[in-house]
């Protein structure tokens, strides 16, 4: 087992993180094998692996306890770190801030799909008359923190990264830590001890936005490291760090996302209370249909959706579901991507998915994707010996 290292500046961890599973693009690995062969605490990894999953450049699996693996786009994430330390960081255009004076009435600067960090599109929505990133912006302008709320796979964190390029993001569960936020003393490779900060200061000192996913998961007592520096005080004292203070600069943002109804999420008062605007999201089921997803499909996540609102069902599939229908169909087929939709859904849900689906699409049986029984030798596709690549479908 190695030795825990020094604590990586910036984005460095996620490029380690990337180079990791790039070597072994067959393997899944969990938080736990990652960051016992990194030598890194496992909220530190865990930020970084569903970082790597957000841009796109890591694939995630597993309902319980996730595990990751390597994708077509690992091996360049692996190649440089794109977070800077505190303090190397472009300060964010004043032009941007300038908008402080505009009216909500004026006309929107923000049009189209704008490309996010990961090289995937974000379509824009409206709210209170404007594109979403708009509005985002302007909030930030007028320093008016931001909770978003919905169902899982919604767009919450798509949104964000849309409107703040500069983000900073803190992927939140029940293990984050105040170190996590702030900052931990970790052992350097000189054998002494440094103090390595945490997003929050990277974001206060650099004058960056800063998302707080799954918020509602982590302790109420981690969270109160944060408050300081949304209230007037805007500053934090970093008690690990000799009581130093840090005082956050212009731009510093704080925007948290919200999953409610998600097994351990509680809004608190003390955290409600810190965001003065809440904004719902919910799935665009007419972008769902632009985007060519099979319309039937969409039917019917219209349908689960309006008994989720009716309080007579858990589960309805989200715009993430059905673009990942979409993906499972052209590679194995409707039946299968349909079996697939259904297994996905939560058990006791399941019942309702499978009948919705058959009386839109017309299917007679649909029951979760399931082995089957094993092919006869004659009609196995690769010869003896030969091994097939997941990721390419060929064999080696």
């Amino acid at each position: 087992m190695p030795t825990r290292s020094a604590r990586t500046k910036g984005g460095e961890l996620r490029a380690k993180v990337a180079r990791l599973l790039a070597d072994r693009p067959a393997a899944t690995l969990t938080i736990g094998d990652m960051a016992r062969q990194l030598g890194h605490s496992h909220g530190a990894v865990r930020n970084a692996a569903h970082t790597l999953v957000r841009r796109g450049e890591a694939d995630q699996s597993g309902s319980g306890q996730p595990e990751f693996r390597a994708n077509a786009k690992t091996s360049a994430a692996a190649q440089a770190a794109v977070i800077s330390p505190p303090g190397t960081h472009a300060p964010r255009p004043q032009a941007a801030r300038a908008r402080t004076t505009i009216t909500a009435a004026a006309a929107p600067t923000q049009t189209g799909p704008i490309r996010r960090a990961g090289g995937q599109l974000y379509h824009p929505r409206e709210l209170a008359d404007l594109p979403d990133v708009e509005a985002l912006n302007r909030l930030r302008d007028a320093d008016v923190p931001v909770l978003l709320y919905g169902p899982p796979g919604t767009g919450k964190t798509s949104l964000v990264e849309a409107a703040f390029p500069d983000l900073v993001t803190v992927a939140g569960d029940g293990d984050t830590t105040v170190g996590d936020l702030i900052g931990e003393y970790t052992q350097a490779d000189s054998g002494g001890y440094e103090f390595q900060y945490g997003p929050l200061v990277t974001a206060m000192t650099e004058g960056r936005a800063l998302l707080i996913d799954d918020a509602t998961l982590i302790s109420p007592m981690v969270l109160a490291a944060l408050y300081p520096a949304m209230d007037g005080r805007r500053q934090i004292q970093v008690k690990a760090h000799k009581g130093e203070t840090i005082k956050a600069e212009e731009g510093f943002y704080v925007v948290a996302g919200h999953n409610p109804g998600v097994h351990g999420a509680v809004l608190t008062e003390a955290l409600s209370s810190r965001f003065s605007v809440q904004i719902q999201i919910g799935t665009d089921y007419d972008l769902a249909t632009a985007l060519k997803i099979d319309a039937r499909v969409v039917r019917v996540a219209r349908h689960l959706a309006a008994q989720v609102d009716l309080g007579e069902l858990g589960w309805a599939p989200q715009l993430r579901e059905l673009l990942s229908y979409q993906k499972t169909e052209a590679v194995l087929g409707t039946k299968a991507a349909l079996a697939n939709l259904v297994g996905i859904a939560p058990p006791e849900d399941r019942d309702a998915v499978a009948d919705a689906i058959i009386k839109t699409v017309g299917v007679t049986k649909i029951a979760p994707l399931t082995l089957g029984k094993q092919l006869p030798t004659s009609a196995a596709r690769w010869p003896p010996g030969s091994t097939v690549s997941a990721h390419r479908g060929r064999s080696r």
